[in-house]
């Protein structure tokens, strides 16, 4: 019997954290939870970037770009999340599936080249003030957000016109909450040699390149910062990528953790908490982790929250 094809597939199921019925309500209020902590913290450091004009520099350009992109990451995965437990449903349409494999690597491979671009910006204010304005100019830091986004969409339509080609049989279920380009690419029934190649290719690269990128970054961070003669100075310079470096640790970290524990278990409930781990807990995090460490976004923020009940 020759296999369905995938334009005869009308919808998936995804499975992912539903082993127990009576944890729904908690699982629907804990993630419901996070993400408007995401959207109000990612949203909050969006209108403090633009509201206060001591932070139009690149470093801030770029952080306010970051938290569009993480508020971008959680919208794509966790409504229909809450949707699905609301309606006590696991089902996500054939299209709403393969769109959210298509944003969801939009913006992981964007925030993976946004990581890398702040480390460069870092890495021009430290090594070579004396040029940062000149090089860092408004202008080039518009076409490293655009150059950016273009690869990382190329990237996410190249692998989403393959998965086109894929036909689907009898298996619909996704070990996860989310339609994720690897599990999804599992349950084909047809040859998918070409698929696996070009997300073991485009995985190197979108997480190779951005974090040799920026360990070279800190490499000479480092190095620059240790010739500094005082200990004030070292301090001072190195305080201003302290923020970042935490957002680089979290994010890489929580990545690599998914990477292992699927290597090393095959317990789909593992993998999944673990991906939690990966595509939602930094984005979560990533304001509070700027906010806290940045005395001039502290200000930014505190200025913008005294001032809400005037516009409000």
């Amino acid at each position: 019997m020759e296999p369905t094809n995938q334009t005869d597939i009308s919808e998936f199921l995804l499975m992912g954290l539903r082993d127990d019925p009576e944890l729904q309500p908690l699982i629907f209020v804990l993630f419901l939870s996070i993400y408007l902590v995401t959207i109000l913290g990612n949203l909050l450091i969006i209108l403090a970037v633009s509201s206060d004009s001591h932070l139009h520099t690149p470093m801030y350009f770029f952080l306010s770009s970051l938290s569009f992109t993480d508020i971008c990451i959680s919208t794509t995965t966790i409504p229909k999340m809450l949707v699905n437990i609301q309606a006590q449903t696991q089902s996500i349409t054939y299209i709403g599936c393969l769109s959210q494999v298509c944003f969801v690597l939009i913006f992981g491979g964007l925030e993976n080249c946004l990581l890398a671009v702040m480390a460069y910006d870092r890495y021009v204010a430290i090594c070579q003030p004396l040029r940062y304005v000149v090089i860092m100019n408004p202008r080039f830091c518009v076409l490293l957000i655009l150059l950016c986004l273009l690869i990382t969409t190329l990237n996410a339509l190249l692998h989403s016109l393959m998965m086109l080609r894929l036909s689907f049989c009898t298996d619909r279920e996704i070990s996860h909450f989310f339609c994720e380009l690897v599990q999804v690419t599992r349950l084909s029934c047809s040859d998918t040699f070409i698929n696996n190649i070009l997300v073991y290719s485009g995985t190197s690269l979108f997480a190779g390149i951005p974090l040799s990128g920026i360990i070279f970054s800190y490499s000479q961070i480092v190095s620059s910062v240790l010739r500094i003669p005082t200990v004030r100075g070292r301090y001072k310079a190195f305080s201003t990528c302290g923020s970042h470096l935490s957002v680089v640790t979290l994010f890489y970290g929580t990545g690599i953790g998914v990477y292992m524990s699927s290597e090393v278990s095959d317990s789909s409930t593992e993998n999944v908490m673990a991906s939690v781990m990966y595509i939602v807990v930094p984005q979560m995090l990533n304001p509070f982790v700027y906010s806290l460490r940045n005395k001039e976004m502290k200000e930014a923020l505190r200025h913008l929250i005294v001032g809400m009940p005037y516009f409000l």
